[in-house]
């Protein structure tokens, strides 16, 4: 949909014309005026209203986040945040304090990693909630194009992750999900779940780009313990799945040597 006219349905003045951003790879974004307009071709039912609630959860546990708008199946409409200043040592900060907060069990609504669906699940142990509600759903969908790596990854889930207590997860922190706003940094496009730190500690470790600074104000707030290091590998054999899932064989060797770390 156009972006003038999504917010013409939500009621909205648009200021100024439409001007593209980037978007990654499922959605087009623009910023009209102090609004940012999502839109995607042909989303899959929820996508956006996922979205606007991962945004709100983490907003009410102290994030900072766009606040959302408006929201539809056609689209989503936020708050534009002025870019500021990188602030590497205020976004660890930020992260140390979501993560070191406890909620009452684990727990995922249905919700999405891109476009791809992924159920609801509520409570239980944390290895059989990460395996069913995270692994499997992308397990049983790329078994096919894994060259005899499935077995090896169901064998994975055979011993138990390392278990700190339920935590609030942004659930896809790679760094192109990281934006530093005037006001300070800012978490973009969540995956939120109440899962295990290690889940977005592996994102983040996986694709690198946030630097030493980072990595040494957040261990100053928040230790990781060695188990947790050691249990990375296995949480990103999920977000490398994905990748396999969605962008093909390229990402067989990641996944093969993720496999071998764990």
């Amino acid at each position: 949909m156009d972006p003038l006219a999504l917010l013409r349905k939500a009621g909205l003045e648009a200021e100024g014309p439409a001007l593209p951003l980037h978007g990654g790879d499922i959605s087009r974004v623009w910023r009209v005026g102090r609004f940012v307009v999502k839109t995607a071709q042909d989303p899959p039912p929820g996508l956006f209203r996922a979205e606007a609630r991962g945004l709100q959860a983490l907003a009410e546990r102290g994030v900072r986040v766009p606040r959302v708008q408006w929201v539809g199946e056609e689209g989503l409409v936020l708050e534009y945040l002025e870019p500021g200043p990188e602030d590497w040592e205020g976004l660890a900060r930020m992260l140390a304090a979501l993560h070191r907060r406890r909620e009452a069990a684990y727990r995922a609504e249905p919700g999405f990693l891109g476009t791809f669906p992924l159920p609801g699940r509520e409570g239980g142990a944390w290895t059989a909630f990460f395996y069913e509600r995270c692994v499997l759903p992308f397990l049983e969908a790329t078994w096919d194009r894994l060259q005899g790596l499935g077995p090896k990854v169901e064998a994975l889930y055979q011993r138990p992750l390392p278990a700190e207590g339920p935590a609030p997860l942004h659930g896809d922190l790679w760094h192109g999900n990281v934006y530093f706003a005037r006001e300070g940094p800012a978490l973009l496009d969540p995956s939120f779940f109440v899962g295990e730190r290690g889940v977005d500690l592996a994102m983040m470790r996986l694709f690198g780009g946030f630097p030493r600074r980072f990595w040494e104000v957040y261990g100053e707030l928040y230790p990781v313990p060695e188990e947790v290091e050691r249990a990375l590998p296995r949480y990103q054999v999920y977000y490398l799945l994905a990748h396999v899932h969605f962008f093909g064989r390229g990402y067989l060797g990641a996944l093969w040597r993720a496999i071998s770390a764990s």
